[in-house]
């Protein structure tokens, strides 16, 4: 079947910069964070690092070397891959994007009311004259049930404007102007972070050796480190295999692979280094606070509390975040479209990208409605499981979480690593990765062979044991 539909990267640099981007999101800007506040700061950024070189690193390269074997849509990558198992793990990668992306675009659209708010705050003096605490504004946003779905709407929409261009004019495009503006906007954030009052205690726990939370809970530790490496670097989500389905037989998948682990790495320290020091200069307020609480809360508190200059770092955080949230949210629709695309294309039809994105853009939009109307639980919507009290039943964005990031992303990488290592074979992945003259040395070849059939599942037990235990625990009152 032709494939001409589909189109390529129209340069290296710009599947890099999409693939740093879907990497780069939400899961950067406040999970990384906060996990590394709740975990012993410098011990957790030590099991973060070595687990991003061998899980990470293994993980990635499957997939890359899968989607650009095929040449087509996650579902079908997998399944030419091999078998039954290949069909299963192929429609767990398309179910978590799915529902990830239930409550993602809510989370941008937060981010797009905060920046609308300290917008105002920066003209009209608005918030100012409010005298409304960083709590007090995130309860009032949660319980406006309109404002949450009318922005979750303008943010999709946003979404559908980049991606229904395709992959080289409108993904591509996009991500060429967004990251390097991303990454301008986190160091002037960081910057402003770091000067606080107190701000260096933030620092110190980041970066000076403590390895005394390895004797309180190394197992916790290696679990809220392994989760966030996996979800940060957007493993078994499709969407590396989906761009990898568009990259060149002639680039290297090794150097891209390390190139964007790297890349997403230092975006999530620096993240880390935007948001502690912060919250240590409230007297470690951020510590306690999770999710969208640290991002809604404490930080918007930290801009409270810097006076006149507080809204413009405000409104440059704040549109920092979104820009990672669109970066994301455009790879896991772009998963979901490639899906349709490819199925029409294998029919024998030739695929209307417009439509088919606009279909996925609306069922999207669908889902997150409830999402956005449930307001993280303030709004008195039904919730499965909400009467056991459990994590997954707190609100409609943590069911959606709990079955995509809890069970669905690191039982697919758990599975697909003993499939590949034990049964089709690592060998499947040197064939592709050794094309057009790339040659994976023997030494590399033997790391990742070990990773792959050793490491990777042992450390994707561990994580998919501590995420489902997480979500199942009854939160302390």
């Amino acid at each position: 079947m032709e494939k001409h539909h589909r189109g390529e990267w129209g340069s290296n640099l710009g599947f890099l910069m999409a693939a740093v981007g879907s990497a780069v999101g939400l899961g950067n800007i406040w999970a990384f964070p906060y996990k590394m506040g709740n975990n012993g700061g410098f011990a957790f950024l030590v099991v973060y690092l070595i687990l991003a070189a061998t899980v990470g690193f293994s993980i990635m390269l499957c997939e890359l070397a899968i989607g650009r074997r095929a040449g087509r849509s996650v579902l079908v990558s997998y399944q030419q891959a091999g078998g039954r198992m290949g069909t299963f793990l192929g429609f767990l990668a398309m179910l978590s994007p799915f529902l990830i992306l239930s409550f993602y675009t809510v989370l941008g659209a937060y981010c797009m009311e905060y920046m609308s708010l300290n917008l105002a705050d920066l003209a009209f003096g608005v918030a100012a004259m409010a005298g409304m605490s960083g709590g007090a504004t995130f309860e009032s946003m949660l319980t406006n049930q309109f404002g949450s779905v009318a922005f979750t709407f303008l943010f999709v929409f946003i979404c559908f404007l980049i991606i229904r261009g395709g992959i080289k004019d409108g993904i591509e495009k996009f991500n060429k102007v967004g990251m390097p503006a991303l990454f301008i906007m986190l160091v002037i954030v960081i910057v402003r972070s770091v000067t606080l009052p107190g701000a260096g205690d933030g620092l110190r726990f980041m970066f000076s050796p403590n390895f005394a939370p390895f004797q309180e809970d190394f197992l916790g530790v290696l679990s809220a480190a392994g989760g966030q490496m996996f979800f940060s670097l957007s493993l078994a989500m499709g969407i590396t295999v989906t761009y990898g389905s568009y990259l060149s037989k002639k680039e290297s998948l090794v150097k891209n692979s390390l190139i964007i682990i790297i890349s997403d790495t230092i975006v999530a320290i620096m993240a880390g280094m935007a948001v502690l020091p912060a919250a240590f200069a409230l007297g470690g307020a951020g510590a306690e606070k999770k999710g969208p609480k640290l991002l809604f809360i404490t930080l918007q508190d930290v801009f409270n509390a810097m006076g006149p200059t507080g809204p413009i770092f405000g409104v440059l955080f704040y549109l920092l975040v979104i820009l990672a949230a669109i970066t994301s949210a455009i790879a896991l629709l772009e998963v979901l479209a490639t899906f349709l695309s490819d199925r029409a294309a294998l029919k024998g039809h030739t695929p209307d990208r417009k439509k088919l994105v606009t279909i996925v853009c609306l069922v999207v939009f669908a889902e997150a409605t409830l999402v956005a109307a449930d307001g993280l639980g303030s709004n008195g919507l039904w919730i499965p499981f909400h009467e056991t009290g459990r994590n997954l039943g707190g609100s409609w964005l943590d069911f959606m979480d709990f079955i995509s990031e809890g069970v669905a992303m690191p039982l697919g990488a758990l599975l697909m690593s003993i499939w590949i290592g034990w049964f089709v074979g690592p060998k499947l992945v040197r064939d592709e990765v050794d094309l057009e003259g790339h040659k994976m040395s023997g030494s590399l070849y033997g790391f990742f062979n070990f990773c792959i059939k050793f490491i990777v599942p042992v450390a994707m037990a561990f994580i998919l044991y501590g995420m489902v235990a997480d979500f199942m625990t009854i939160p302390k009152p």
